[in-house]
C-alpha cells in the first residue's frame, strides 16, 4: 500500500547503510516506519510504498519497500523541511524568515532565482548561492533514489552512488548501468543487467560482457577465492549473459589491457584475478621474500646452551622436533610452525619467547581475532593483541578495504620478533597489511593449523605459503602424553586422517578425560532440548562447568530452531528469565536483561 506523510522524529539510523526507524505522521495517524531512507531528515514529506506488519516486541509498523520524496505541501511543512535539510547556516529562525518572505514561491526561488535569497535578513549574495546549491544538491540526490528504485535497486545504495558520481549520476548510469557494479559492492548483478537491457544495451555489448566477468570474479571472492580457473570463469559467464565464448575472450583481453584483471599460468592452466587481488598476492610474495633475505640481525649465539637453560628453568623436556623448531627460528627471519592440536605448538612458542626475552629482545604476540588473542595470552602468560589493533586499522569499509590496500602504509611495529597465532584465519589483505608494517630484520613466526578455521576473507595464506615450499616450515606431529589423554585431541587427528571417532571400546581401554561427546540426532526440537539440558546442569557431572564462565554454544547458522537467534532466546529463557521483574531493554528484537 501507499502512504503519504511527514517524518516527525528519527528514532534510529544506521549511518553505514541508512536503515532508519522513524515516527511518521499521515493525515490519519502517527505510525512507526522502518526501512532504508538515505538523506531523510525530520520534516521531510515522503510517499512510502510498503505494508503494515506486526512486530512482536514493537507492535504495528510500516515496512518500507520503496519511497519517494514529495515537496512539502504546506508553508509550515516547508519551513520545517528547510530547518532540517542539512543546509549549513539555515536553522529554524532563518527558515521562518525565508518562507515568510517568499511564501508559495519559495521552492521556485531556490531553483530558478537563488540571488533573491539575499533579500532575506542574514543572507549575503554569496551565501544565497551556497544555500541554493545545497538545496538543489539534496533534491538531485532524491532524483537518484527514485531513478534507482525504478530498477529495483534499493535506496541503501543511493548515497554511495551520489558520493562517487555526483549530480550527473543519472546520465552516467544511463550511459553505462554497469558502473553500479564497481560502486555499490553487493548489488544484484541481475537487477543492473536487466536495467541495462531495458535501456537498450545489446546482449553482446562490451561493457555488459566485461561487467559480467568482473561480477563473476567478485562472487568468487565471497567464497574465499582470490582467483578462478579461466575455463570455469568463461563457462559461468556464458550461462550468466547468454553470449558466445568469443565475446568473453575479447572482454578478458580488454580488461587485461586496462589493468582490471590479471592472468597467471600455473601447471599449464590459466587463472584469472581481479587486478587488485593479484597485486596483493604479489605484494605478499615480494615482502616475504625480502624479509627472508634480510640480514639475520636477531640471531642468538649458542642456542643449544640457551635451550638447556630454558628446559632447566621451566622443568620441561622439549622434544627433538621442538628444539629443531627453536633453532630454525634462530637461523631464519621467516618461519612457519604448523601441526594439529596437542602437538606442542604452545610450549614451543613459550620457549621462543623465554629465550629471546632473556636476551633483551622485544617479542610481540598477535592473532586475527579477539578470542584467539585472549587464548594466546592465557597459554603464554604474555599480552597478545588482535592484528587489527596491532596494525591500528580498526574497522574499515569493505570497499575501501579491497581497493585501497595498495595505498596503505601502516605504522611500523616496534618488535624484534612477531609471532602470529591462528594463521589459518588470516586472509590475504590482512597479511598484506601486516607485512607492510614489519621492519627489515624483524623475525616473523607464523603459527597455525591448515585444518582449523579458514579465513572469512579471500585467500588461504597459511596453506599457500606452506605449499609453496618457499618458506621454512616445520610440522609438529607428535601428540604429547597429556594431550593424548584428551578425546578432543585424538578425535581431531582421527577426523583429519579420514577416520571415525574413537569407539566406546577404545575409550574404555585407556585413561582418557571425559571431554568429548557426540550426540547424533535428526529432530530439531529434541536437539534443542539436548543443548538446553547440557547448558543447565548436565555438564557439571564432568567438571565445574558454569554456563556464564566456561560454556560456549556454536551453531553454523543464524536461522532456524537451532540457529544462533533462537538458541540465544531459548537459553536466555532458561538461564536468565526475568522472574523478578527487573528493568530490561528491548532493541532490534533482542531482550537485554540484568544477569541474576
Amino acid at each position: 500500500m501507499e502512504i503519504i506523510g511527514e517524518i516527525q522524529t528519527i528514532i534510529y539510523r544506521n549511518e553505514t547503510n541508512s536503515y532508519t526507524i522513524a515516527d511518521f505522521e499521515t493525515a490519519d495517524e502517527l505510525t512507526t516506519v522502518v526501512g532504508y531512507l538515505p538523506f531523510v531528515n525530520s520534516g521531510d514529506t515522503l510517499k512510502l510504498v510498503g505494508k503494515f506488519v506486526e512486530h512482536k516486541d514493537y507492535g504495528r509498523q510500516f515496512k518500507i519497500d520503496t519511497f519517494e520524496k514529495v515537496m512539502p505541501q504546506t508553508l509550515e511543512a516547508l519551513e520545517k523541511y528547510l530547518a532540517n535539510a542539512n543546509i549549513k547556516g539555515v536553522g529554524e529562525a532563518l527558515a521562518k524568515r525565508i518562507v515568510n518572505k517568499f511564501g508559495e514561491e519559495t521552492i521556485n526561488i531556490f531553483k530558478n532565482e537563488p540571488q533573491k535569497l539575499a533579500q532575506v535578513k542574514g543572507i549575503t549574495e554569496s551565501r544565497a548561492q551556497e544555500i541554493a546549491e545545497t538545496f538543489m544538491q539534496n533534491w538531485e540526490v532524491w532524483q537518484i533514489v527514485g531513478f534507482l528504485e525504478k530498477f529495483g535497486i534499493g535506496a541503501e545504495h543511493a548515497k554511495k552512488v551520489y558520493d562517487l558520481l555526483g549530480k550527473n549520476a543519472i546520465e552516467q548510469i544511463e550511459a553505462n548501468p554497469y558502473i553500479l557494479i564497481d560502486i555499490a559492492r553487493g548489488v544484484d548483478f541481475k537487477q543492473i543487467d536487466q536495467m541495462a537491457l531495458n535501456l537498450g544495451i545489446n546482449y553482446d555489448n562490451e561493457k555488459r560482457v566485461e561487467s559480467g566477468i568482473k561480477h563473476a570474479l567478485i562472487r568468487s571472492t565471497y567464497n574465499g577465492h582470490s582467483c578462478v580457473l579461466k575455463e570455469n570463469l568463461i563457462q559461468y559467464v556464458i550461462e550468466l549473459l547468454d553470449v558466445q565464448k568469443e565475446n568473453i575472450e575479447n572482454g578478458l583481453i580488454n580488461l587485461r589491457v586496462n589493468n582490471e584483471i590479471a592472468l597467471e599460468e600455473r601447471k599449464k592452466e590459466e587463472y584469472v584475478y581481479l587486478y587488485e587481488f593479484y597485486q596483493v598476492e604479489e605484494e605478499i610474495a615480494y615482502r616475504i621474500h625480502t624479509l627472508q633475505k634480510a640480514k639475520n640481525m636477531k640471531k642468538i649465539p649458542h642456542i643449544d646452551l640457551e635451550l638447556k637453560k630454558v628446559e632447566k628453568d621451566s622443568k620441561i623436556e622439549l622434544s627433538d622436533k621442538q628444539k629443531e623448531t627453536v633453532k630454525l627460528v634462530n637461523e631464519n627471519n621467516v618461519v612457519i610452525i604448523t601441526g594439529g592440536p596437542g602437538t606442542g605448538k604452545t610450549t614451543t612458542i613459550k620457549t621462543i619467547i623465554d629465550i629471546y626475552e632473556s636476551k633483551g629482545k622485544k617479542v610481540v604476540l598477535c592473532a586475527p581475532t579477539g578470542r584467539a588473542a585472549k587464548r594466546m595470552t592465557e597459554t603464554t602468560g604474555k599480552d597478545a593483541s588482535t592484528l587489527h589493533r596491532l596494525l591500528e586499522i580498526g574497522k574499515f569499509d569493505e570497499d575501501s578495504f579491497y581497493k585501497n590496500t595498495s595505498n596503505y602504509e601502516g605504522a611500523p611495529i616496534d618488535a624484534d620478533i612477531i609471532i602470529v597465532d591462528e594463521m589459518s584465519m588470516v586472509d590475504m589483505f590482512l597479511m598484506s597489511y601486516l607485512l607492510k608494517c614489519i621492519y627489515q630484520g624483524t623475525k616473523l613466526i607464523l603459527v597455525g593449523d591448515v585444518d582449523q578455521l579458514a579465513s572469512v576473507g579471500p585467500g588461504s595464506v597459511l596453506k599457500d605459503l606452506i605449499n609453496s615450499e618457499q618458506v621454512q616450515t616445520i610440522h609438529l606431529d607428535k601428540i604429547f602424553r597429556q594431550a593424548a589423554k584428551s578425546k578432543i585431541v585424538l578425535n581431531a587427528h582421527r577426523v583429519n586422517s579420514g577416520e571415525k571417532f574413537l569407539s566406546k571400546e577404545e575409550e574404555q581401554t585407556s585413561e582418557m578425560k571425559e571431554d568429548f561427546f557426540f550426540i547424533k540426532g535428526n529432530n530439531e526440537e529434541k536437539m534443542l532440548e539436548e543443548v538446553i539440558s547440557l547448558c543447565t546442569g548436565r555438564l557439571k557431572n564432568y567438571g565445574n562447568f558454569d554456563f556464564f564462565q566456561n560454556i560456549q554454544v556454536l551453531s553454523p547458522t543464524k536461522k532456524g530452531l537451532l540457529g544462533t537467534k533462537e538458541l540465544n532466546k531459548a537459553l536466555q529463557q532458561k538461564l536468565n528469565p526475568n522472574i523478578d521483574n527487573l528493568p530490561e531493554k528491548v532493541s532490534q528484537g533482542v531482550i537485554y536483561r540484568v544477569r541474576r
